[in-house]
Formats: structure tokens, C-alpha cells, sequence
């Protein structure tokens, strides 16, 4: 359950103080995208929540108000090729990292959702299921949710063939399948991609059943 003065209780040391999210570190595809969020003091969003919880239509209604009543906001990304490279954990610090640094004022504080805070350019606490504990950091994660469904939604125009608009890139047994039956577009993530190898027999299976029905 969100607490309204768990963010409250660091700012007696420090002046500003900004919570930040990932969304999408289990997609097959896409980015990962990283909220961040200075909200200020007293603010009480109606039903606020970790984004994971909350229906399309909240998000979205929450995005619009946080976006409107934060003192500063900014969504950030890492790439499929970046992922690639530096493994999704470092790209979803990456990530988080640049969102940080979009922020106007600059924090000299940061909340983060998770176990790890790594190289971060100010002081920064880990908050283990952050998301529904800090205010700053449930709303940083739907600043994330909602950009990153977003994204998907365009991909899917772009590759109509992989059901990005229905699965956001999560790894659904259609999506597998299609990443099977097309090969990898650009937007996915090769580091991601072994069950086309371990599970091609699974896979031919599901095919052949697709295509006889």
C-alpha cells in the first residue's frame, strides 16, 4: 500500500528528491523505458498504484494528471541493441539513469523500484517493490507503462505480422510463434531469442497445429 510520506520522510536531507521505474524488462521486444518523477509536496493522486495493477484506462488517466501536477517529469529508454550489449539489467539502470537526468530541477536524491542502483549521479536508495510503497515511484511507473505500451502500438503498424499491440512485446505463445514463422524484426531483442533454438520442435509443433486447423 502506497505511503503519502514515505517520499516526505527524505526530504529533510535532501532538497529534491525524484522517484524512478522501468517498464518492460520481460518483453521479447522493444525497449525498456524508465520513469522519473519530482512530484510535490502534499500532492495525492486517487488511485495511484503500481502500474501492473492498474487498468489501461487508469494508467491512462493517471499519466495525464502526473504529467500535469508533477513539479518535473521525463520518461527515458535503452534500446533493443543496447539490452543486447549490456544485458537488460544494466540497460534498465541506463535507462532509469537518463530519465534522472531529463529531470528539471536536477534531484540530489533518487528513490529506485528494485535491488540495484548502480553508478546513479546522486545519492540513491533501493526500495524493494517500490512501486507500491513510494508515490514518486508508482507514478514513475506509469509514466513508463503507458510510454512503453504506447511505443508498442506504433510498432505494430510498422510490423503488423507480430501482435505488438495486443502482447506489447511480452513473450505470449502467438508471439513466440511469429517470431518462429518471420524471423526477428529490428525491435527485437536478440539476446532474448533462444527458445527459437531450444523450442524449435515445440514450435514447429504449434505451427503445423496453427496451420492444419
Amino acid at each position: 500500500m502506497l505511503d503519502w510520506h514515505f517520499d516526505d520522510s527524505y526530504k529533510a536531507a535532501y532538497a529534491v528528491v525524484a522517484g524512478t521505474d522501468e517498464a518492460g524488462r520481460g518483453p521479447l521486444a522493444g525497449p525498456v523505458v524508465a520513469g522519473a518523477v519530482i512530484l510535490p509536496e502534499g500532492l495525492i493522486l486517487d488511485g495511484l498504484d503500481d502500474s501492473k495493477k492498474l487498468t489501461e484506462k487508469k494508467r491512462e488517466r493517471l499519466y495525464a494528471e502526473i504529467t500535469e501536477k508533477a513539479i518535473s517529469w521525463a520518461v527515458a529508454m535503452a534500446t533493443p541493441a543496447e539490452i543486447d550489449e549490456y544485458n537488460i539489467l544494466n540497460a534498465s539502470q541506463l535507462a532509469m539513469r537518463r530519465a534522472l537526468d531529463a529531470l528539471d530541477p536536477k534531484p540530489d536524491f533518487a528513490l529506485v523500484d528494485g535491488n540495484v542502483c548502480r553508478d546513479f549521479p546522486m545519492a540513491a536508495k533501493c526500495v524493494i517493490g517500490g512501486d507500491a510503497k513510494s508515490p514518486s515511484i508508482a507514478a514513475a511507473s506509469v509514466l513508463a507503462k503507458v510510454t512503453r505500451d504506447r511505443m508498442l502500438v506504433e510498432l505494430d503498424g510498422q510490423y503488423p505480422q507480430y501482435g505488438f499491440k495486443k502482447h506489447k512485446g511480452y513473450p505470449t505463445k502467438d508471439h513466440m510463434l511469429a517470431v518462429w514463422r518471420f524471423g526477428p524484426c529490428p525491435e527485437h531483442r536478440r539476446s532474448f531469442l533462444g527458445f527459437l533454438e531450444k523450442d524449435a520442435e515445440k514450435l514447429a509443433a504449434m505451427a503445423a497445429a496453427e496451420d492444419g486447423k
